[in-house]
């Protein structure tokens, strides 16, 4: 009889555990730094990352000549810059919920720039991130991100 409380103790374990929330986790996020991409020359692909608190976002530099650093003036606060070197990967921990404003520092006035939302971004946070003036062609690329936010 003790055998089968043991077991059946067991497999309730077993499957809680299997059926406990995968979300939960951290996700682990590859961002490439393009010469060449689908939206045209210089870019971050994707362009666009929804990610949650906790998530780790690794941009690769698939073509030499590129780094990636949050903009100051899109940066929920509390959040911890980041600032990559050339030709390295540069990682970035989301730890706040909000909008982060990539750029490559060398290619930031031909437009080289993604968007990462993290979690629920409030009306106010994001009318910010719309007003922030960028380079003609940052700008364009920027808006276009900032219009998959939901």
């Amino acid at each position: 009889m003790t055998d089968i409380h043991i077991t059946l103790g067991g497999v309730a374990a077993a499957a809680f555990l299997t059926l406990a929330p995968l979300s939960a986790q951290a996700k682990d996020i590859v961002v490439h730094m393009k010469n060449q991409g689908s939206d045209g020359a210089m870019v971050f692909e994707p362009s666009f990352v929804k990610a949650a608190v906790g998530d780790t976002i690794r941009f690769q530099p698939t073509n030499p000549s590129h780094n990636a650093e949050t903009m100051a003036n899109m940066l929920p606060a509390g959040a911890t810059p980041m600032k990559g070197a050339m030709n390295k990967e540069a990682v970035l921990t989301v730890t706040k919920p909000g909008l982060y404003g990539i750029k490559c520092m060398p290619h930031y006035s031909m437009g080289m720039v993604a968007l990462v939302q993290v979690g629920k971004v409030a009306p106010a946070d994001l009318a910010a991130a719309k007003a922030v003036k960028l380079p003609p062609f940052a700008a364009r690329r920027m808006t276009a991100a900032l219009a998959k936010v939901k």
